[in-house]
């Protein structure tokens, strides 16, 4: 190549646009900023420094678009400028700024994990789902160089996510791009597809929004042009043509449910070294809801669900336990759902609903499913204490119940999704799938006192609520407790650190989604597309190599 089509060459990778840029990524030659910036140190440094840069900014600006914010529309901006990060790059320059990239998005989403215990948990679990965001931008790297990449990309982004959620430990599915869309145009398509198909629509947008920037009016380009336009423009109409999907219609009937948020008597791990006042709070909150249903300031429930850990005292166990919530159901007079703590003699703990008839005492219960690793157990005991000893603040691990749970309280089938397992799709879907025509996710958020994880768990809920068509209540010890209706709107909400009950008239269905139908048939689909653009990248470099 002359020494003018070398330069030439260069000039088009700098801005990310000509066949040369993607030959030259391709056969590894240096990045195009450091050969222009031949002059001072500073211009040098700077050009070597501009992609990392940006890396972290279309990380940070992921992060903004996440609630308690409602800026969802920034999502598909963050994406777009990760797209001009990673367009025509090497697979390790890829991996690098993906890593980045996963920094600037995660170090600030995932603060909360290190409240009340350090840093040192937060850094090592953002350090672990960064490499696994590095990983995934190595791929889009790669399929950066076909035709129509923004398909190709967004499909290998579904199969970042999808390998995010079930490894390692289980998977940690906090930080999918669907979770940060619950007030967004696209959020429709979770019931189509579920968070899979609404993810890749974000993502999708937001390459096609790039890759139209890139090749912008250049009419030598028109079929490039049209692929980016219908990138940005086709979830926009899936959208739309999915909108009938979401109704809050009763299916069923109605039924008059309750949500009660005790309150807890300190935030942070050491609450429960005050377990009984925790008990005594719901109790108490629940017997004042009877007197309000009484003095006609509110209908009388037909349930009423208690959060997650609202009695860690075990009430088998323990006669006066045992006393404290019977007295608060009979009071109140109809079923309750008890979060409670079971201790069997032998073998793990269980973190446990409870059907509580005012009649009949406990006759159903329901053991959570996903266990939160280094919360709820420990993997890796005596190695993860060489780095923090709090890890010996869970003294005895839960272990996971194998069944849905779906209580039949008072003629209603009322789902059970503790806390921690609405992140993951399979025990959402798995639930509805048993019968549930109300889903509900008793929490227990007081750990991480007043920051963010509360709003990016109700964001979760508002997502699941559309993606299943249900409406979903949020009982949570101190909260922000909620009803959501199926259209993924919240009608009642609380306080944070406040005891409160909320009661409202909620539609009962029994209509399937497709996304409940199908379940992880679109995940599997997209990860089929990007298995086909990997495997097309390997088949032009042993093209080209041979």
């Amino acid at each position: 190549m002359s020494s003018s089509a070398t330069r030439a060459a260069g000039n088009e990778a700098g801005n990310d646009v000509g066949n040369e840029a993607e030959t030259e990524a391709e056969a590894g030659v240096a990045a195009p900023e450091t050969r222009s910036a031949a002059g001072s140190p500073v211009r040098r440094w700077a050009g070597r420094l501009a992609r990392p840069a940006l890396a972290v900014a279309s990380g940070l600006l992921l992060y903004v678009s996440f609630p308690p914010r409602p800026l969802w529309w920034l999502a598909p901006l963050a994406l777009a400028l990760l797209g001009r990060c990673l367009y025509g790059r090497r697979a390790r320059a890829g991996f690098g700024l993906g890593v980045l990239h996963g920094l600037g998005f995660l170090l600030p989403l995932l603060v909360w994990t290190g409240e009340g215990v350090g840093p040192v948990p937060w850094l090592a679990l953002v350090a672990l789902e960064s490499l696994l965001i590095g990983v995934t931008a190595l791929g889009i790297a790669l399929v950066s160089r076909l035709p129509g990449w923004p398909l190709w990309g967004a499909a290998v982004w579904i199969a970042g996510e999808a390998l995010r959620a079930r490894a390692p430990f289980g998977g940690f599915s906090w930080g999918k791009l669907a979770f940060g869309q619950p007030d967004g145009v696209f959020l429709p398509l979770v019931a189509l597809g579920g968070t899979p198909l609404l993810s890749f629509a974000v993502a999708l947008c937001g390459f096609g929004l790039y890759e139209a920037l890139r090749v912008g009016a250049d009419t030598r380009r028109a079929t490039a042009a049209l692929l980016a336009a219908t990138a940005v423009a086709a979830p926009l109409a899936g959208a739309l043509a999915a909108r009938p999907l979401v109704s809050d219609a009763a299916d069923d009937g109605t039924a008059v449910a309750a949500v009660v948020q005790g309150n807890v008597p300190r935030a942070g791990f050491d609450f429960n070294a005050q377990r009984r006042q925790v008990l005594d709070n719901h109790a108490n909150r629940t017997i004042q809801l009877a007197q309000d249903v009484k003095l006609g300031k509110v209908p009388k429930p037909d349930f009423v669900v208690w959060p997650e850990n609202s009695s860690d005292i075990d009430p088998f166990a323990e006669a006066d336990a045992y006393a404290v919530i019977d007295n608060a159901v009979k009071t109140i007079g109809v079923p309750v759902a008890i979060g409670s703590v079971l201790a069997p003699e032998t073998g793990p703990l269980r973190n446990t609903m409870i059907l509580w008839d005012p009649v009949k005492g406990p006759v159903d219960t329901y053991d959570k499913r996903k266990i939160q690793p280094f919360g709820e157990r420990i993997p890796m005991r005596s190695f993860v204490r060489l780095f923090s000893a709090d890890v010996d603040r869970v003294r005895r691990d839960f272990g996971p119940g194998k069944e849905p749970g779906v209580f039949d309280m008072a003629g209603s089938g009322v789902g059970m999704v503790t806390c921690y397992e609405a992140a993951f799709d399979d025990a959402v879907r798995s639930t509805v799938q048993a019968g549930a025509q109300v889903i509900a996710v008793p929490s227990n958020n007081a750990t991480f006192g007043r920051t963010e994880m509360t709003y990016q768990q109700l964001a979760m809920d508002r997502v699941r609520a559309v993606e299943h068509s249900r409406t979903v209540l949020v009982p949570v010890t101190s909260g922000v407790s909620a009803v959501i209706r199926p259209d993924g709107k919240i009608v009642q909400q609380t306080k944070m650190f406040t005891a409160d009950a909320l009661v409202a008239e909620i539609p009962l269905r029994s209509t399937e989604t497709p996304a409940t139908r199908f379940g992880p048939l679109v995940e599997y689909l997209l990860l089929a597309v990007a298995a086909a653009g990997l495997g097309w990248t390997l088949a032009r470099r042993i093209g080209r190599a041979s």
